[in-house]
């Protein structure tokens, strides 16, 4: 009975215990809602850790040396429980929420433009370019809006959408639950190409989509393999392993890619739950080094940094050329944050909590915090030199950090 509970109840499980994301098992038709206990459970204890080792780590004071300030916010609708987020254009912002409204707000004021009802249950999107809108169903139906709100067009895929839809080159790319990415024509949403490959049989279920670069699709996948795809034709240009499945069991041996990819010019970089951070040159595919980390989160590369957040609830900072470490932060020690975005001097995180961190991109330190109406899941997403931030409550906020 208490096994059962665990599948039944899985959320609120998880708040209590040290657990990872649900897992997906074989074809990906039958969700099984059990949880992997994050290798960073019996870690040392961090800065600011207090009581239980399943237990977040307390907030500190500090005396910042800036602040937040909110320049909007808007309330759009009920999320359902997905992990959506909005997409910019020029001069517009698109939310979505989970019962399927599509809503424009003015980028400058956060008010309302328009707002339609796509009579579908929305779990993956919003993604915008080349004038469309997009968003994925619960279904595996894809909906593709111009900027005005006019349907274009709807696609269907193999499965539920859980990852935002990316446009490039004239091809709309879908991830769906079940592993594949689907290419669509832009114009009208006719299948151009498929890709697919076979899986382990327990998954973790996460949004990861693909991260496309000079016309080059990246994509990670369970068991750790990170496969670059021409985004054109869906042709596979290499592959290669970020991380090799370890263990006795299927849960000690998931070692799978939850994140987006982080590409450049140069290289591309993944990494895995419950095995490592890897980079490669982006044209063969060639490894560059390693490291043994593990995040279900995801990474940011600027410039020469690697910036991620790992599963124990860490930031940490790389040298993207050899993997060197330059600091790190554990103050925030499971408290569920989000991938690190960074703007200006800063390195913006999110966590279950609703907070919002700002830490000093020379050292790490607390520079800035403030609390936001609920949990944040999605990283930030760059506006201008503000950063655009919505939680699970359906808050959407324009913040800048001084």
């Amino acid at each position: 009975m208490k096994l059962m509970s665990l599948f039944l109840r899985p959320f609120n499980m998880a708040k209590k215990l040290c657990l990872g994301p649900a897992l997906r098992h074989g074809s990906g038709r039958v969700l099984l809602m059990v949880f992997v206990a994050l290798s960073g459970c019996s870690a040392d204890k961090p800065a600011g850790w207090a009581g239980n080792k399943d237990e977040p780590a307390k907030l500190t004071e500090f005396t910042g040396m800036a602040k937040f300030k909110v320049s909007w916010f808007s309330y759009f609708g009920d999320l359902g429980g997905n992990l959506l987020q909005p997409t910019l254009t020029k001069d517009a912002v698109y939310s979505v929420s989970g019962k399927g409204s599509l809503t424009r707000l003015d980028i400058a004021t956060g008010r309302q433009v328009w707002r339609i009802e796509s009579g579908h249950k929305i779990s993956g999107g919003a993604g915008s370019g080349e004038g469309l809108v997009l968003i994925g169903s619960n279904k595996g139906d894809v909906l593709a809006y111009d900027e005005n709100g006019k349907l274009r067009w709807i696609s269907k895929v193999s499965s539920e959408v859980l990852s935002v839809p990316q446009v490039a080159d004239g091809v709309v790319m879908v991830r769906s639950g079940d592993g594949r990415i689907a290419g669509l024509d832009a114009a009208d949403g006719k299948r151009i190409w498929v890709y697919e490959r076979s899986t382990p049989a327990l998954v973790v279920r996460s949004h990861a989509g693909v991260t496309v670069q000079r016309g080059v699709a990246f994509a990670g996948f369970p068991g750790g393999k990170l496969v670059a795809i021409n985004i054109k034709n869906g042709e596979v240009l290499w592959e290669t392993s970020v991380s090799q499945p370890r263990g006795n069991t299927e849960l000690e041996r998931i070692s799978d890619i939850t994140s987006n990819p982080v590409a450049d010019d140069e290289q591309v970089c993944a990494i895995s739950f419950q095995g490592r951070v890897a980079c490669y040159d982006i044209a063969h595919g060639s490894p560059l080094w390693n490291r043994e980390i593990s995040s279900d989160k995801g990474m940011v590369l600027l410039r020469k940094f690697l910036y991620l957040s790992d599963a124990k609830g860490s930031v940490i900072v790389l040298d993207k050329t050899n993997g060197s470490s330059m600091w790190k932060n554990d103050q925030l020690f499971m408290r569920d944050i989000t991938a690190p975005f960074v703007v200006k001097d800063f390195v913006v995180i999110g966590d279950k909590e609703g907070y919002l961190h700002g830490l000093s991109r020379e050292d790490g330190s607390y520079a800035a915090r403030i609390k936001l109406d609920g949990a944040i899941k999605a990283p930030p997403i760059r506006l201008d030199d503000g950063l655009l931030v919505q939680t699970q409550s359906s808050g959407l906020y324009l913040l800048s950090i001084h």
